[in-house]
């Protein structure tokens, strides 16, 4: 599992590495609102949520979509509950998503929550329905957690079936879900209580969502997961993620860019790296989960793979594809951290030619084996993540730099913004439409974006 989080250039699916801020849009009083913490996945989760519960009738109501991959993102939704109740006692507040899901008694004890809902029920017309009953007529009142196992849980992503809006940046990129959950237990990772396990959407079904993007306009798509590289393992035939790229690129000829999200290398297929190679459509820009560059940090974490694995398979990747650009996941102060192993988290940055880091600081979840390890001091923690922060900046100064002087095709966002296959942020010299691509030279860099000619 990925625990992605914010650089001048995150990756497609990034959320937040402090605390994830909220996505707040304008909250009408009489109206029904989304307040969605976290990572890509509760974004797209969101999108339904808000249709499904519109078509339940729910009014005035907001419903807060939390996050748990940190304590600090626990806390600040907890926060938010309260201040939504202070703004308006009189709105309705629902409470889902994994932090729901992974402590759904804490936040049904809040006297400002009405109604509790899992991840399961999350994404069910019928919860949303019955929500509705309970809140607008009095019923089932004394139950207000409605929070199943999602360990039990086997359907794939119903909402991107049913063809529900994705979450889209800016008319431009547009992200399908093709997996969620995951099988493997890092030790630092509460995110498979709050997901359940890894279960993938057949390959026909993402097919035509991607294609029916396409046909709505979208020039660029990401496929996104909870732990995308564990794509099709539960799928007739155990199809690997290599094989679902080659196949939304072969169904869909007019998709002009595909990107992947959040990625194990360790999992990489034979059939992935070669698409790399010879699909000029499949974007040069690979997110990582590394999380940490000394082999028995590795091994306290329960990763699968060790730090010259990580290094090999950046320069395997780098060989079959030149231009491409990593960046990863690092977590900073694991439990038995010392001084030495965190230095090889550093010297990881240039050993694997990272360029975005996304910085972690460890945060012990509840239930998991490593909160129960000795824990590094939080002010070394902090100072750790600020040194690893510091030095991703430097690799990202060296990246832009390298730039320089050469000529990309951009895919232009809003703003006067557009992006390189990299996924490096430009400025452009004009403001383009949005969705256009156009070929451009690289004149400099502001420290955080590329400059255009």
């Amino acid at each position: 599992m990925s625990l992605p989080a914010p650089s001048p250039a995150p990756p497609p699916d990034a959320p937040p590495d402090a605390p994830p801020s909220p996505d707040r849009a304008s909250l009408d009083r009489a109206s029904l609102d989304v307040v969605t913490f976290g990572c890509r996945l509760n974004a797209l989760d969101s999108a339904s949520v808000k249709a499904m519960a519109r078509e339940a009738g729910l009014a005035r109501t907001v419903v807060v979509n939390t996050c748990a991959v940190t304590s600090e993102a626990v806390k600040q939704a907890r926060q938010t509950i309260r201040r939504l109740k202070r703004e308006d006692p009189a709105r309705r507040i629902i409470v889902t998503g994994c932090a729901a899901q992974t402590e759904p008694a804490s936040f049904a004890a809040m006297a400002e929550v009405d109604r509790v809902l899992g991840n399961d029920e999350k994404m069910s017309p019928a919860s949303w329905a019955a929500t509705r009953r309970a809140l607008d007529f009095g019923l089932d009142t004394d139950e207000k957690a409605h929070v199943g196992d999602i360990m039990s849980v086997r359907a794939t992503a119903p909402h991107l079936i049913d063809g529900a809006a994705d979450t889209i940046e800016g008319h431009t990129r547009a992200f399908v879900e093709v997996q969620n959950g995951c099988d493997h237990r890092c030790t630092f990772c509460i995110i498979p209580y709050g997901r359940g396990n890894s279960r993938s959407v057949p390959m026909g079904a993402v097919v035509a969502r991607v294609r029916q993007l396409v046909e709505q306009g979208f020039a660029e798509v990401v496929l996104t997961g909870v732990d995308l590289t564990s794509y099709g393992a539960d799928l007739p035939g155990a199809p690997r993620l290599g094989t679902l790229v080659r196949a939304v690129l072969r169904h869909v000829p007019d998709l002009r860019r595909l990107r992947l999200s959040s990625i194990d290398s360790v999992e990489a297929d034979a059939t992935l790296m070669r698409a790399f190679a010879e699909e000029e459509r499949l974007m040069p820009h690979l997110h990582l989960s590394l999380q940490a560059g000394d082999d028995l940090i590795l091994k306290r974490m329960k990763r699968r793979h060790l730090r010259a694995d990580a290094i090999a398979f950046c320069a395997e990747a780098r060989r079959l594809r030149p231009d491409m650009v990593f960046g990863a996941d690092i977590i900073a102060g694991f439990p038995t951290e010392s001084e030495t192993h965190f230095r090889a988290s550093l010297d990881l940055v240039d050993a694997c030619g990272l360029t975005h880091l996304h910085v972690f600081p460890y945060s012990p979840r509840p239930g998991t084996p490593a909160a129960r390890m000795p824990q590094v001091p939080t002010p070394v923690i902090r100072e750790r993540a600020r040194r690893l922060r510091e030095t991703g900046e430097v690799a990202l100064l060296r990246h832009l730099a390298g730039e320089i002087g050469t000529q990309r095709e951009i895919l232009a966002e809003r703003g006067g913004l557009a992006r390189t296959p990299g996924f490096t942020p430009v400025r452009l010299a004009r403001e383009l439409v949005p969705g256009t691509f156009s070929h451009i030279r690289i004149a400099g860099h502001d420290g955080t974006r590329l400059i255009a000619a």
